[in-house]
């Protein structure tokens, strides 16, 4: 066994610790109506970072072909897509609350 393979299992571990976080997490899908009655999914409850919310963000946005923006910890997607994100999400690895 080499410094290296000790390495890449650290490294594995690591990887299977955070994907072991995203699954314990709880995100919440809400609907708000913003200006002229138009729709507005809310996406809130993450513990990752800004880029990974960014990153998730854009994902959702094209698998559900739609606009959106990221604010804070929550991402906010145009149209009511309840139906749809709850499936997408546990894709990506997270809980629905």
């Amino acid at each position: 066994m080499t410094a290296d393979d000790s390495l890449d299992e650290l490294l594995d571990e690591l990887d299977s610790n955070s994907a072991l976080d995203k699954s314990q997490q709880q995100v919440s899908i809400s609907v708000d109506e913003r200006q002229y009655g138009k729709a507005v999914t809310v996406i809130s409850g993450f513990d990752i970072s800004q880029s990974d919310i960014e990153s998730l963000a854009s994902s959702l946005k094209s698998s559900l072909a739609a606009g959106g923006t990221v604010d804070g910890d929550t991402i906010e997607i145009q149209g009511d897509h309840r139906d749809r994100l709850p499936e997408l999400l546990d894709d990506h690895g997270y809980d629905v609350a």
